[in-house]
């Protein structure tokens, strides 16, 4: 039998014992920890090694008519010299001249076929386009296709020997504060490698209609167009197409089509020679949080449909305005400049299911995706009531209102079967002049219900104020189109 004491002393020797292996436990699991978050290599050196084959450098030529010499002075209609310098030009007409305009960009090889990845704006407009591989190497490239919209272009080159083709990564993973690689011809240099970190994501800088930037730091200038954004991988997660900069230089913001986005423009473009975007038809807005509260929705998310476009898919699947599309084949839908690429994506001619709030609950209606075509984007719809009420005030919201007379019409400049009730003034310091209601938009519905008088908007606003509701949703026809302004009602 062990004495108590004994027991004691070892029991207290154990602990300790386990202590101290327990704390170099954590002590190397903290070290271990260390060393996998500290991402950036020492070097760079062997990623650019293993990368630079796989980027060109792109040439383009492209003729241009021009014509030197004098020009025929501008003479006052009727001078008396006017027809003395007319034949003197007309017999001494310089010829029309041509000239020969380069310009450099950059590529990457995706393929062993000699498939090239650059951006549209490199290419347009060229007659000529050679490829200038690593090794200086020329080849004369063939365009397959070009997207204007996202501003992509695939080219095609017959090597002589193998090629150096680089993997797609996945774009949607990387965070903001990840390491990239970008590797370009600045200025006509050559390769060359510089190296950041991913500044922000989803820009809209404005050059399309499905802008979603990676932004970047590492440097890009004239030159990197077209050229890839490397992870520490190798795997493209972007393509380097745009800089902000008063200076025309570098200035640590940059802009990368994101892999996610030219992924499947790319594999269209190279299928097809051209993009088959899919199309919904209709005509949509941002869900602000006063629109939300209005709606009855939890949070500002989703598309709210402010018009149908006739015949379209939308209006065939029995989408209505004012409803807020949340979910589009399953995909959600965070924020409204989401949805036309989500739709543009689709594949047209597939049935696929779209979730909308209406009514303050949720449905899910088919939609059958259509292909969008330049000409369905100059469609619009229209709706409207009639009314033979006189000019009434909305003081609480800075409105004064009117049902549509002739003078209105004249005043306003609006159509002969428009219908609804008129803004003929507004407060600037108002609810609806900081919302950017202007005279002569016509207001079509109140809390998703047609208004035909004056009568009709005051009585809608009532019945929104008592039911406790902070903001009432208007349906305006605007010089621009249909469009839904939430207008906050807390005032008497």
């Amino acid at each position: 039998m062990i004495p108590a004491r004994a027991t004691g002393v070892w029991s207290r020797s154990r602990a300790v014992s386990s202590l101290v292996v327990l704390v170099a436990f954590v002590l190397s699991m903290a070290a271990l920890g260390l060393a996998q978050a500290r991402t950036a290599p020492e070097s760079f050196a062997d990623l650019a090694e293993k990368l630079l084959p796989s980027v060109v450098n792109i040439s383009t030529t492209q003729t241009v008519e021009g014509r030197s010499g004098p020009q025929i002075p501008q003479l006052p209609p009727g001078s008396p010299f006017e027809e003395f310098f007319k034949e003197f030009f007309d017999r001494n007409r310089p010829q029309q001249s041509q000239r020969k305009a380069t310009s450099l960009g950059s590529g990457f090889i995706i393929d062993a076929a000699g498939f090239v990845v650059t951006n549209n704006h490199v290419i347009e407009g060229a007659d000529e386009i050679t490829v200038v591989m690593h090794d200086n190497t020329r080849l004369e490239a063939k365009l397959v296709g070009r997207d204007p919209k996202t501003d992509l272009a695939v080219l095609q080159v017959k090597p002589e020997g193998e090629l150096t083709a680089v993997p797609f990564g996945e774009s949607d993973t990387a965070r903001v504060g990840d390491w990239v690689v970008a590797i370009g011809n600045p200025f006509g240099l050559g390769g060359t490698v510089t190296a950041g970190i991913i500044s922000a994501r989803g820009r809209d800088i404005n050059s399309g209609p499905y802008d979603d930037f990676l932004q970047t730091d590492a440097s890009i200038n004239r030159g990197n167009s077209g050229g890839p954004m490397f992870n520490l991988e190798g795997e493209v997660i972007g393509i380097n197409t745009a800089i902000f900069s008063p200076s025309g230089g570098s200035v640590g913001i940059g802009f990368a089509i994101p892999a996610s986005t030219a992924q499947p423009v790319i594999n269209q473009l190279i299928k097809h020679g051209e993009v088959r975007r899919g199309w919904l038809g209709v005509h949509i807005q941002a869900v602000t949080e006063e629109i939300a509260e209005s709606l009855g929705l939890d949070e500002a998310a989703g598309a709210l449909v402010a018009s149908v476009i006739d015949d379209g898919p939308a209006a065939d699947a029995k989408i209505e305005p004012g409803d807020v599309i949340l979910k589009f084949d399953g995909k959600k839908v965070p924020q409204m400049r989401k949805l036309p690429r989500i739709v543009a994506e689709t594949e047209v001619g597939k049935p696929v299911p779209v979730e909308i709030w209406r009514n303050n609950k949720m449905i899910t209606l088919s939609v059958t995706v259509g292909r969008l075509r330049d000409e369905d984007k100059t469609k619009v719809a229209s709706k409207g009531g009639s009314s033979r009420e006189s000019e009434k005030a909305l003081r609480s919201l800075g409105l004064t209102l009117s049902p549509i007379t002739d003078s209105l019409r004249t005043r306003f400049k609006l159509a002969e079967d428009a219908k609804g009730v008129v803004v003929t003034s507004v407060a600037e310091t108002s609810p609806s002049g900081e919302k950017g209601v202007r005279p002569g938009d016509l207001i079509v519905e109140v809390s998703q219900e047609e208004v035909t008088s004056p009568t009709d908007v005051i009585d809608k606003v009532d019945q929104a104020r008592a039911a406790g509701r902070k903001s009432v949703l208007f349906l305006l026809e605007t010089q621009a189109g249909l469009r839904f302004v939430a207008l906050r009602i807390d005032g008497k």
